[in-house]
């Protein structure tokens, strides 16, 4: 694809790709080393509040991040461009940890501005994108709002028109065919919300993609099937949604069998784990029954999340791996670790009754200065 045609969809793909115990944790407190458990937050000083939920922290932290307080950006050949799909990616993580609804609600109504819209999903006619309609239905699931009538479009029918009869939800694009694994699997889960289910046609591609070693691969027809966790986490979370319990749990068998040593998870390719597809993979593990490893992505997730020795600023924020804090992959970082910090899959997903506020770490109040 040549630059121009990048510039006119940009970070598409970004948008859908991205969607990318007690020993070393954070200052926060051992509290943090149990399993995860609702925390009524506390006052703080400052009139917000204070928590020792780790998922709870993180999206507080996110929430504070969102531009003009309702959406994020991602920079593109030096131009700042609305990232939607990362937005969305915070409007999930918001429900997951049960706080931060006001910033989800003000998220929400930025993503479904007419000029936000049609950027993300296509036109409808010559344009139109599965992934991100997928993954766009899923949040208005997830926020309680009307699917058919978001922003006047009907994303449930908008889905539907892109499955092909092969079973593939697929692009319908000048610049090609972008639909992946990633893409495929949101669309079963969003759509087994809806009165008519997933199509079956569509949960039987999904599962024929899956590999000898059971593991799914992000790219349909590879001559050899190559998987890779976050595709495997979704398309798990996406089967055991609709009925496939015997290719769900070969795809959990695979992410357990492919776990570092430190609890975490990696990219394709790469042997370093990184907070992302641990974030997804935890999600995926835990609602599965997979405890202990499920557990240990928790841990490993913890471990990458900034503590109360960290900048006051960043306190809350899961670090992309263990090289450190990076502002240009944190709040990525984050939103996807907070999956795996609450412990919920995105099939049960909601917003109800989620806190309005954005807590923050429950720190030790700084000792007062001693007179000499």
């Amino acid at each position: 694809m040549s630059a121009s045609a990048l510039r006119r969809r940009p970070l598409r793909l970004l948008a859908i790709s991205a969607l990318a115990l007690t020993a070393g944790l954070p200052a926060a407190t051992a509290a943090q080393a149990a399993a995860p458990a609702p925390t009524v937050p506390a006052p703080s000083a400052s009139g917000g509040t204070t928590t020792y939920r780790p998922d709870a922290a993180a999206a507080g932290w996110l929430a504070r991040q969102l531009v003009n307080g309702d959406h994020f950006e991602s920079v593109f050949d030096g131009t700042a461009y609305p990232d939607q799909g990362l937005t969305i990616d915070a409007v999930l993580a918001f429900a997951a940890a049960g706080s931060a609804d006001q910033a989800a609600a003000r998220a929400t109504a930025w993503l479904a501005r007419p000029e936000i819209l049609s950027g993300y999903l296509g036109d409808g006619t010559t344009e139109a994108y599965a992934g991100a309609t997928a993954k766009l239905l899923l949040a208005a699931e997830v926020r309680g709002t009307a699917p058919s009538a978001f922003g006047g479009v009907d994303l449930p029918a908008r889905l539907r028109s892109l499955l092909t009869p092969s079973g593939r939800f697929s692009d319908r694009s000048q610049w090609g065919d972008y639909s992946n694994a990633f893409g495929q699997s949101l669309a079963l889960i969003a759509l087994q919300r809806t009165p008519g289910g997933a199509p079956a046609s569509a949960v039987d591609f999904l599962a024929a993609a899956q590999c000898a070693d059971g593991g799914f691969p992000v790219a349909f027809g590879q001559a050899t099937c190559t998987a890779d966790t976050d595709a495997t986490a979704l398309a798990a979370q996406a089967l055991a949604a609709t009925g496939r319990s015997a290719k769900a749990k070969a795809g959990l068998d695979w992410l357990t069998a492919h776990q570092n040593t430190d609890g975490g998870f990696a990219a394709a390719g790469a042997t370093a784990s990184n907070a992302n597809s641990t974030g997804l993979a935890t999600a995926a593990l835990l609602p599965g029954g997979r405890f202990i490893s499920g557990l240990k992505g928790w841990s490993s997730l913890v471990k990458l999340q900034q503590g109360c020795s960290a900048d006051p600023a960043v306190r809350g924020a899961v670090a992309y791996d263990a090289s450190g804090f990076n502002p240009a992959n944190a709040a990525r970082a984050t939103a996807q670790a907070v999956l795996g910090l609450s412990g919920q899959g995105l099939a049960d997903l909601s917003a109800h009754g989620a806190r309005p506020s954005t807590p923050t770490l429950a720190c030790p109040a700084p000792a007062p200065a001693t007179r000499p």
